[in-house]
């Protein structure tokens, strides 16, 4: 094979769907493999602690759907990584059985279906710990301690493109990754097709997210990646975006504490020397990257553990005076809660949307107020019905909050709601690690089965 081409048309599968214009204009050009990844840390720890998705289960259908009728129609292999936003086992289950159902629904020939889990077992992650290798900190984390792997309720591993290739080798027309590199399975079948280690990597890194490479600025819409032996070329499907140099150059830079470097099980991708050139009005040709094998597998660890339950309350201000002093008004709602509930035990959040609600401490305008505010209130508590009460404490008491210079009794707060909303419980960061295996296989079982009719 002298070239091979992927299309993905989304990326994050699920978390909107896709859009079916684009992708039609990508399945004629009749590509050797469709792929996508369905997941991220981007969503934050609770998917993964609570064991669910962030998106309805019709939208992953919708996009799963899709895929595979172009794949079975075309012949060629599907591929889907960290199923439903996390790569759990309960979510690679639930697409193989997606697939499964959209196989006997639209009455589609046999075909193999393979599936890796990511999930670890905190006894191996302790064991680690124990005998000296150590589970090591990423971004500032320190180094695991045995009591945060106790916090946590659910780990999962990153894979690369090992068990991908892995199911490519067995056979698998469609596969379904646990949690791994979004970048990994694309690599993967360029690898096993025997392309350089080199460029696949590069081709997996401007694909992960679908037309995010393009301009203008439009999501969910399909892109090509072609690779050969030398390059990379990248295509943007929809007719009005291009992959321009600085478009494929600055997703190439996306989300990098360095932006010439990303690291994988297995190695690291170097783009310090990546050469971009517009070879057509919608393509751009990359070469230069490097990929460098590691002497020790490291394989990234996620890991979520729960706070508490959660409930939240909002409110807006309009006048101009109590929002000037809106954090004495906080100050004062705060101290009622330590009145009822004491110092520790709980959490009580405020976000202030029109002052730093989005940035926090790290927003620089912060003294450019608007004429009104927003302010959204988190309360976490080990029951719901501690949660719910503070959670209307911390509100409510901002509309009776004294300030020195206010005369009138009817306070300066109003409330959409009266009542706080149940939400989500909240959970948290607890794993954010690398841990050394012997076999890069082994934190991720394959299995194959069967769907179709």
């Amino acid at each position: 094979m002298d070239s091979m081409k992927i299309i993905c048309p989304n990326g994050h599968l699920g978390f909107a769907p896709l859009r079916t214009e684009s992708f039609q204009i990508g399945v004629d050009a009749s590509p050797d493999y469709i792929a996508a990844d369905s997941g991220s840390d981007d969503v934050g720890p609770v998917p993964l602690g609570s064991d669910t998705s962030t998106s309805p289960e019709a939208w992953q259908r919708h996009d799963l759907e899709q895929m595979l009728l172009a794949a079975r129609k075309l012949g060629v292999p599907m591929i889907i990584g960290s199923a439903g936003d996390t790569g759990s086992n309960s979510r690679v289950d639930l697409y193989v059985r997606i697939i499964q159902e959209l196989a006997v629904k639209h009455s589609l020939p046999k075909f193999n279906v393979g599936y890796f889990y990511s999930e670890v077992d905190k006894e191996t992650v302790r064991k680690n710990i124990r005998n000296g290798d150590g589970v090591l900190g990423l971004d500032g984390y320190e180094n695991l301690t045995e009591t945060e792997l106790d916090a946590t309720d659910r780990i999962v591993a990153v894979a690369g493109a090992h068990p991908y290739i892995k199911l490519l080798e067995q056979g698998a027309d469609v596969v379904i990754g646990g949690r791994s590199s979004d970048a990994a399975l694309f690599a993967a079948p360029a690898i096993f097709h025997g392309f350089p280690a080199d460029n696949a990597y590069y081709l997996g890194k401007v694909l992960e997210c679908a037309s995010f490479c393009a301009e203008p600025y439009g999501g969910k819409e399909t892109v090509m990646g072609e690779i050969s032996h030398g390059e990379v070329k990248v295509t943007a499907m929809h007719p009005d975006q291009r992959c321009t140099i600085a478009s494929v150059a600055g997703h190439a830079m996306y989300e990098r504490s360095n932006p010439f470097e990303e690291f994988f099980a297995g190695g690291k991708l170097d783009m310090t020397n990546c050469h971009y050139e517009q070879i057509s009005e919608r393509t751009t040709r990359i070469t230069g990257s490097r990929f460098t094998p590691d002497d020790t597998v490291r394989v990234k660890l996620e890991g979520s553990g729960k706070v508490g339950e959660r409930f939240i309350g909002l409110c807006g201000i309009r006048d101009p005076y109590t929002i000037a002093n809106v954090d004495r008004v906080i100050d004062w709602a705060k101290e009622k809660v330590r009145e009822r509930f004491g110092e520790t035990g709980y959490q009580l959040h405020y976000n202030v949307y029109g002052r730093d609600g989005v940035m926090g401490p790290l927003e620089p305008l912060r003294h450019s107020v608007g004429h009104e505010v927003a302010v959204m209130v988190q309360g976490v508590a080990p029951t719901k019905e501690m949660a719910e009460e503070l959670t209307l404490i911390g509100l409510r008491q901002m509309f009776y909050a004294r300030l020195p210079d206010v005369k009138g009794t009817a306070g300066s707060v109003s409330f959409p709601l009266d009542e706080v909303v149940e939400a989500s419980a909240a959970y948290r960061w607890t794993l954010n690690h690398t841990m050394a295996v012997n076999d890069v296989l082994e934190l991720f079982p394959t299995n194959l089965t069967v769907a179709g009719v």
